[in-house]
């Protein structure tokens, strides 16, 4: 019976986390959604760079130019929020810690928010330009490349999505070595099959070129 009012109570205050959750990321999406075709704009800057001049990205759904800018909005509001979502999430996982393990929850939180927004950057600034460029290399001269921003869309949130995940590395092996499930020889010993499960992994979640692969592996190996 008590285990039953246990099992229930964590449930309940799961849904509490949850629902703070949602009240403020849908706080942070009224403002969000004002700058939404904004955000578009400055997130298709790299994709137009590399495009001949005067060329446009194109809509070919109906709603697409309605929908895309809420998504954007969506987007913006969930990373503006995330220490406050990795908070609640420590929050509720941390009756469980040992004494030594929660005093790693503050710099846990601050180290995963600023290593995922460094690997989101890294993607924007320094491998989209490269990709498209290379991309557009092999684009026949006798078609008009004008990228659709739906796809474009969903082909950056995988990007930001791949490296973001792929920068919380360090704070992955932090956590594994603090609460003992790896021993330092252990990864030591096993680093050559990380690698080589790093370019496995790069390859599956990118696009199916060279350049997107070899972009998020090499600092993955580094981290």
């Amino acid at each position: 019976m008590e285990s039953q009012e246990t099992f229930l109570s964590h449930l309940i205050e799961l849904r509490d986390r949850l629902i703070r959750c949602l009240i403020v990321t849908f706080i942070a999406f009224i403002p969000a959604m004002y700058f939404g075709a904004e955000l578009y704009d400055l997130l298709a800057r790299p994709v137009i760079a590399t495009l001949p001049e005067g060329s446009k990205m194109i809509a070919t759904g109906v709603i697409t130019p309605f929908l895309i800018p809420v998504k954007i909005a969506a987007m913006a509001a969930m990373l503006s929020v995330l220490p406050y979502l990795l908070y609640q999430i420590w929050a509720f996982v941390a009756p469980g810690l040992y004494a030594h393990e929660k005093r790693l929850v503050l710099p846990l939180i601050v180290s995963s928010t600023v290593l995922f927004f460094v690997g989101m950057a890294f993607c924007y600034f320094f491998v989209f330009g490269s990709v498209f460029e290379f991309i557009n290399k092999f684009a026949p001269k006798s078609i008009s490349v004008a990228p659709d921003i739906e796809a474009y869309f969903n082909f950056v949130l995988g990007m930001f999505l791949a490296f973001g995940i792929a920068f919380e590395i360090p704070v992955v092996v932090v956590v594994l070595a603090v609460t003992g499930l790896v021993k330092i020889e252990q990864l030591r010993e096993w680093r050559g099959y990380v690698i080589v499960g790093i370019f496995v992994i790069a390859a599956v979640v990118t696009p199916p070129d060279v350049v997107s692969q070899l972009a998020p592996a090499i600092p993955m190996c580094f981290l």
